[in-house]
């Protein structure tokens, strides 16, 4: 979507490579977040909201768990429904100079039409092969750039934090491991084999980690200030005068297709939570579940109406996103571990254990730095040193790490 595009080529644009560890990290994150997602659905026979609603339905805090992750969810999709109005519209605005104001109206109201009429698998496939395109575009203008390889893997593999770097890693971690992916991961696995899933998720997940490097490296070979006009003004310079309107219409593409994908996902959220008791009251056609969609799709389009820049927008939906992530690491961490859930056969074994910790770590780790900063700046206070941040966070992150590891303990046996 333009959330990735935007957000990963201005991490180029003003960090050059430094932060391609974090495109590194939240690609293995998402990998491993989204197999986990899916094999629950595929061993029990559950999607993930019906997992998380039976688990913790009938407890105190029960209710409390499940209004958290749909308000998680549906103030997720809702942000990225902003970015992925305004990144199709800032595309279609490219190739054809036509207002914002009618654009916005336009996109929001073909959305809607499809969304209504059920009819979206066919337009997501034609908008996906540009989109796929558009991909491919960036990885052979990467190449051509020739980036300086010494750089490139030390910003690959040392972790860096450069003054100012906070909200774009929180960006590239929420733009890449996206919180209602993986509750419309869970739905499509249902009737799939656990082999052939793990095999489509890592030709998947990786391509795209690969395509969102591409598009940082592109980025870092901007001059000043980052915008999608620079950025088509260097595919240009790169692949030919004709990549600006292909840019152009790949950027809508991808905002267009991504505008159905939110409202969609939210709606496919609040069914799989509140469904199970009353199926007609939540299914496709019903009042409840377009509600849903329709709340997401108008925020998208009052943001677009509005005079705001969308890099900035998009950037911020994708960090929002990236410190609501931690949430549905735990969830998930905690159901993977859950022997009476997924049988002996699909609960968690120590290598997927070590490789779900060290992601519920990192994004614990990063959503309390950032969440630490903003607190920090809302009260006027100076922001602490980022090496000191980050050692309190990492403390704070292994207290919460004993209740978290009580918990799974528990579930295991």
């Amino acid at each position: 979507g333009p959330g990735t595009v935007a957000t990963a080529a201005s991490s180029g644009a003003r960090f050059g490579y430094s932060l391609l560890w974090a495109l590194l990290f939240s690609t293995f994150a998402c990998l491993i977040l989204q197999e986990a997602s899916a094999r629950i659905t595929v061993v029990s026979g559950q999607n993930l909201g019906q997992a998380i609603r039976t688990q913790f339905q009938g407890k105190a805090t029960g209710i409390l768990i499940i209004l958290l992750v749909l308000g998680a969810i549906i103030l997720g999709s809702a942000a990225y429904e902003a970015g992925n109005i305004l990144g199709g519209v800032a595309g279609a605005q490219l190739g054809s100079g036509i207002s914002k104001t009618v654009l916005t109206i336009t996109i929001g109201f073909f959305a809607g039409l499809l969304l209504y009429f059920g009819s979206t698998r066919t337009v997501a496939q034609i908008l996906g092969i540009v989109v796929a395109l558009m991909g491919i575009s960036f990885i052979l203008t990467a190449i051509l750039l020739k980036p300086d390889l010494t750089n490139l893997l030390k910003g690959l593999l040392l972790p860096s934090f450069p003054a100012g770097s906070g909200l774009l890693i929180m960006g590239l971690i929420g733009t890449t491991v996206v919180p209602y992916n993986l509750f419309l991961g869970s739905g499509i696995a249902a009737g799939q084999k656990l082999s052939d899933l793990r095999f489509g998720l890592c030709v998947a997940v990786l391509l795209g980690g690969v395509i969102s490097m591409g598009v940082l490296i592109v980025g870092a070979s901007i001059a000043g200030e980052f915008s999608f006009e620079t950025l088509a003004q260097t595919l240009s310079s790169r692949l030919g005068s004709r990549a600006k309107f292909f840019f152009a219409f790949g950027l809508f593409a991808a905002g267009f297709s991504s505008a159905i994908t939110a409202p969609l996902a939210a709606a496919i959220t609040a069914k799989s939570l509140f469904g199970a008791g009353n199926k007609k009251r939540w299914q496709s056609k019903s009042w409840s579940y377009r509600g849903v969609w329709f709340g997401i799709l108008v925020t998208g389009v009052l943001f677009g109406l509005t005079d705001v820049r969308p890099i900035p927008v998009i950037i911020l939906a994708q960090a929002l996103n990236g410190i609501l992530l931690p949430f549905m690491a735990v969830f998930l961490f905690l159901l993977i571990n859950d022997h009476q859930l997924l049988g002996e056969k699909g609960i968690n074994g120590l290598f997927l254990n070590i490789c779900s910790g060290f992601v519920v770590f990192v994004t614990i780790l990063l959503g309390i730095t950032n969440l630490a900063k903003a607190f920090a700046r809302v009260i006027n206070m100076p922001v602490p040193d980022e090496k000191m941040l980050l050692l309190l966070s990492g403390i704070f992150t292994l207290l919460l790490a004993i209740p978290i590891g009580k918990m799974v303990k528990k579930r295991r046996s």
